[in-house]
């Protein structure tokens, strides 16, 4: 349990949603993520290679609170995922062209320093942020 990067046990996040239909259309159709298991009102998807789960909780949902980071208004509670660039910008390509807004167009971060990376944030339709970045260079991921 030290943070060490080999051999990563799959996660584990469980986010609130105001509907598990629209859930399944934007993690599983939209974003690609294979379907698990389900209930009325729970799905697991395979957000590649982890689980998330999408609780029915519609009094729970939405983002509130934003954090500055390098001039962005980033949201405080959100979750991802560390693409390759190719991936990231294939990511971004298909998110625009399925007119999803970015609350944090993508673009480079830290332009120049050390932990320069890709970024972009968008909401699901129960207004979880979701952050998916990519690095250049994947040993900048925890570089101080």
């Amino acid at each position: 349990m030290n943070g060490s990067t080999h051999a990563l046990p799959p996660f584990h996040l469980a986010f609130p949603v105001h509907s598990i239909s629209a859930a399944r259309e934007f993690y599983g159709d939209l974003l690609g993520c294979p379907e698990g298991r389900s209930a009325p009102d729970w799905v697991d998807f395979n957000f590649f290679g982890h689980q998330i789960v999408a609780h029915l909780s519609p009094d729970e949902v939405g983002h509130r609170a934003s954090s500055a980071v390098d001039g962005d208004a980033v949201p405080v509670r959100h979750f991802g995922v560390v693409l390759s660039m190719q991936q990231w910008q294939e990511a971004a390509d298909k998110l625009r062209g399925a007119h999803v807004d970015f609350i944090i167009e993508p673009h480079i971060r830290f332009k120049g320093e050390v932990g320069e990376q890709a970024t972009m944030f968008f909401l699901d339709p129960s207004g979880n942020a979701l952050e998916f970045k990519a690095f250049a260079r994947m040993e900048s991921l925890f570089a101080k």
